[in-house]
């Protein structure tokens, strides 16, 4: 098995395993292209082969509840039409390689806050009609496995909790699959087996595996139940293992830069700003730290190592619209919670040129050694049993030591922080010790935190120092040791920079957002909002030159009130590795930015139904809101979004002429949806369907390219499953008349049909037709 949302994550955690990294979910979700995802998932599929991987820990299911959600950028958004759609399109690209996807986190792991122990308390239509419906698709979809996820749900653990993982899961769907805890979620061996996980995870078992023998012997486990587990495991063993089939004939490359931009979501295009034609503009300034540092994925334990040749935005930029025309300033640095190490090995090993030397030992006293390595990376992690040099089973250290040189003179800010006591030595000096005992049981949840310790250090420009970094932990299945250098800044100066080059420019691309460490597990965001330095850079940019293309890297739904005044909004997301050359295309004209928003965007935080998920003393955290999920719940309440979802203008201009719907006799709707576009260039609608009975929500949707000038007939299919409503313990769908609204967003449903379900028929259209 392999962790797996955004491509095959190396069991090691090791940033010498490459592979391919696409689109985040979120990015997927923006897409609203169900073929799409599936060449994507594809892709994952046949590098999952390439690796010897049988099994993928994904796609991500949960949803998006919260806007300040840690690992966000990992769903498919804030609706579970839309996540259950995309989500099944992505396990059947995976799967047609003969690979198995394994769909997590059952059920409600919406948000990182004390998600090892929170209590999820959510009434059964809640439960069933938003949360359990992506998960129901991916049943249907044939999934090989469900995987448990952490927390509890209504005061029982999820890899245990009968409800979800026998009456549901098997009984409601008739699931023939696996279930499977999440790594270290298991809390008993006979609770677990008898409420239906099949396999606990990782191994060697704590609590199952040998010890239900034991519980067999006891009487409390049924031979059976084992017995019926093990077949389980078998038949998945036997279905996903061997060989890959024929590869696709889609290039890797191009999907994966296609995929990026078409979640690109262009909220806003002023005067048709976008696309900007090379030749044209004789000097773009190019402006922003994620321009040279940006955020292709979350840092979560399924981070991908990027390929070394990965091209960033400001090289494909330059490329696209040539050396002479582009002129870069960062404005202000990266937003790191974490920031890098640039260094030497202390040691040549040669085995790499740049990182650290890493030393491994048996003892406190690092007097055993058991072996080195160089690592290119500021952030170390190992599980026992996947480390050939470590013995993280027991007792030992790691020292990791390197030579920095500092490009300027001042006081550089150093950051370390491991899972036990960490030191920190510079030219040999002691400068940070932090002493501390971190028990078997929290060493997780202080790897996933990834909390540092710092000091300050004044140093002299282009003068090298020996940096050491030392960990001393005990026995624990997984340990971890991380560092970084934040050098000084002259903040007035870089804003100084900044400013004249948008004021001489022709143009101006704002490239502004988080890094890879800004989303992660176990914890969640405090705000909406981008880092305030980015923030006042952008206002001071915008003023210079109101031409300015804003283009945010984030992975969540996000504040976009620093924006205003701008040309252009574009929401890139976590693209991927084709991050570089997708932006590129899409400044350019050569790729459209297609993608439609998979969730709100407030126009003040106190809007969100949901915005801080904390639990409450008792661990308990009640879904308050119910079915008023994201934009649900800003429609129940009459509060106006920023930019609603589904909402994006792409590069063409359309027109909902009129819908034709009809009920189908499987239970499902046919909404036939002529669109014409009155653009000047050939671009994709987005066609939506909503309930409007009974409280807004998504019922299907469909993605069509039309060229300019062209009037498409577009389908949506609305599966039955978007219709039906859990009432007195079972589910009841609508069988009298029931009224639709149709259009581009979920704020803009200027098609409005009313059918009769019983009669399967269409009644007279409301106002229907729209100039």
């Amino acid at each position: 098995m392999a962790d797996g949302p955004m491509g095959i994550a190396s069991g090691r955690v090791d940033e010498r395993d490459v592979s391919v990294l696409t689109p985040s979910g979120v990015a997927m979700g923006a897409s609203w292209d169900r073929t799409l995802v599936a060449k994507v998932a594809t892709i994952v599929g046949m590098e999952a082969k390439r690796l010897g991987v049988d099994l993928i820990l994904a796609p991500n299911l949960n949803l998006a509840r919260t806007p300040n959600a840690g690992r966000a950028f990992e769903m498919f958004g804030e609706d579970p039409l839309l996540a259950g759609e995309l989500g099944a399109a992505w396990i059947g690209g995976v799967q047609r390689c003969r690979v198995g996807s394994v769909a997590k986190h059952l059920v409600c792991n919406d948000t990182e806050t004390q998600r090892d122990r929170y209590d999820a308390i959510v009434d059964e239509a809640t439960l069933r009609e938003i949360y359990l419906m992506p998960f129901e698709f991916a049943v249907r979809a044939g999934c090989a496995g469900l995987l448990a996820a952490y927390n509890k749900l209504n005061g029982e653990y999820c890899a245990q909790n009968a409800h979800i993982l026998s009456r549901v899961v098997r009984e409601d769907w008739r699931f023939a699959g696996f279930t499977v805890s999440d790594w270290f979620g298991t809390h008993a061996g006979a609770a677990s087996i008898n409420a239906g996980l099949d396999l606990e995870m990782p191994g060697p078992a704590r609590f199952m595996g040998e010890k239900l023998r034991e519980a067999v012997t006891a009487g409390e486990v049924a031979p059976e139940r084992v017995a019926q587990a093990g077949r389980r495991m078998l038949d998945a063993a036997r279905r996903w293992s061997g060989p890959a089939p024929a590869a696709p004939d889609d290039d890797r490359d191009t999907v994966l830069t296609e995929a990026a931009a078409a979640g690109f979501v262009l909220l806003r295009n002023e005067d048709e700003v976008l696309p900007l034609v090379p030749g044209a503009v004789r000097r773009l300034a190019v402006i922003g730290p994620n321009a040279v540092a940006p955020c292709f994925q979350g840092g979560t334990f399924a981070r991908i190592a990027l390929r070394p040749d990965a091209t960033l935005p400001l090289p494909a930029l330059a490329a696209r619209f040539g050396p002479a025309t582009v002129r870069f300033a960062p404005g202000c640095p990266p937003a790191y919670r974490l920031p890098p190490m640039p260094a030497t090995p202390a040691c040549d090993l040669g085995d790499g040129t740049r990182g650290m030397t890493v030393e491994y030992f048996a003892d406190h006293d690092f007097t055993i050694a058991l072996g080195r390595e160089t690592r290119d990376t500021n952030s170390l992690t190992w599980f026992h049993g996947m480390h050939e040099l470590g013995a993280f089973d027991r007792s030992g250290g790691v020292k990791a030591s390197g030579w920095f040189t500092p490009a300027v003179a001042g006081t550089h800010r150093f950051l370390i922080g491991g899972t036990g006591s960490v030191r920190l030595r510079i030219d040999g000096r002691e400068v940070l010790a932090a002493e501390r005992y971190i028990p078997a049981a929290d060493v997780m949840g202080a790897l996933k935190s990834g909390d540092s310790e710092a000091v300050a250090i004044a140093l002299e420009a282009n003068v090298p120092v020996l940096v050491e970094a030392e960990l001393r932990y005990t026995a624990a299945r997984a340990h971890g040791l991380w560092f970084g250098i934040d050098p000084p800044h002259d903040a007035g100066a870089m804003l100084a920079e900044a400013v004249a080059a948008a004021h001489d420019a022709d143009a101006v691309l704002l490239l502004v957002g988080e890094t890879a460490d800004a989303g992660v597990e176990s914890k969640d965001r405090e705000t909406t909002a981008i880092p305030a330095d980015q923030q006042a850079l952008a206002r001071q940019v915008i003023a210079a030159n109101p031409k300015t293309i804003v283009a945010v890297n984030v992975g969540h739904a996000f504040d976009p009130g620093f924006a205003e005044g701008a040309a252009a909004l574009l929401c890139v997301w976590y693209p991927g590795e084709a991050f570089g050359p997708a932006l590129a295309a899409v400044l350019a004209g050569d790729l459209e930015p297609s993608g439609r928003l998979p969730l709100a965007l407030a126009a003040t935080e106190s809007d969100y139904p949901a915005l801080h998920a904390v639990p409450d003393q008792a661990g308990r955290l009640p879904y308050a809101e119910r079915l008023g999920i994201g934009y649900r719940g800003m429609a129940e309440h009459g509060r106006q979004p920023a930019f609603g979802f589904g909402e994006g203008v792409g590069y063409g201009r359309f027109v909902f002429e009129s819908a034709r719907v009809t009920s189908m006799a499987h239970g499902g709707l046919d909404c036939r949806v002529v669109v014409r576009n009155v653009g000047r260039r050939a671009a994709a609608a987005v066609a939506q369907v909503y309930r409007e009975d009974d409280g807004l929500a998504l019922l299907g949707f469909a993605k069509q390219v039309i060229a300019a000038g062209d009037v498409e007939e577009i389908v949506v299919a609305v599966d039955p499953i978007a219709l039906r409503r859990w009432r007195a313990d079972e589910w009841q769908t609508p069988s009298g008349r029931f009224r639709v609204g149709i259009g581009p967003s979920s704020l803009d449903r200027p098609l409005k049909v009313e059918i009769d379900l019983a009669d399967q028929r269409q009644l007279a259209p409301i106002d229907n037709r729209r100039d």
